[in-house]
C-alpha cells in the first residue's frame, strides 16, 4: 500500500525506550532523534574551521540533551543545558548515549562518513558517479 503524505507527516516513527538510571535514582526516557536533530548533531561534531575535523567536545551530553525526553518525546533540555548536563556522570552519559546512538540509526561509521563527506564538498570533490 502506497502511504500517502498525510499518513506519512502523521506516522509516529520516534521510538522512546525507557531506561533505569539507578545512579539517579530513577529512570529517565531516551527518544530517537528527528531529521531535523539529527543533521544539527551531526552538523554540531564537525569542526568547519578546524578543516572538518570531528569535534567530540561534549558528544554525549549533546546527543543526551537531544534525546533525553519526557513520556510523550519532548526533550527535557535545551541546548544551552549542554554544558550543565556534560558535568553528570561519565558513565552515565556514555549508557544513555548508547541508547539515543541506537534509537537514532546512528552508528560509529556515520561520524567517520560524514567527516568524509564533509572534507569532500569543502575540496570541491564530487561523491556521486
Amino acid at each position: 500500500m502506497a502511504l500517502s503524505k498525510q499518513q506519512i507527516l502523521a506516522a509516529v516513527d520516534l521510538p522512546i525506550e525507557e531506561v533505569e538510571v539507578p545512579e539517579w535514582g530513577g529512570y529517565v526516557y531516551v527518544r530517537g532523534l528527528n531529521g531535523e536533530e539529527r543533521d544539527a548533531f551531526e552538523l554540531s561534531i564537525i569542526d568547519q574551521k578546524n578543516k572538518g575535523k570531528v569535534n567530540l567536545e561534549n558528544i554525549r551530553a549533546k546527543l543526551c540533551a537531544l534525546t533525553l525526553c519526557d513520556d510523550k518525546g519532548e526533550r527535557l533540555f535545551t541546548d544551552k543545558e549542554v554544558f550543565a548536563l556534560s558535568k553528570k556522570s561519565g558513565s552515565v552519559l556514555g549508557r544513555l548515549f548508547l541508547v539515543a546512538q541506537r534509537l537514532s540509526g546512528l552508528s560509529e561509521n556515520d561520524v567517520q562518513e560524514m567527516t568524509e563527506n564533509f572534507l569532500s564538498v569543502q575540496k570541491g570533490d564530487s561523491t556521486s558517479d
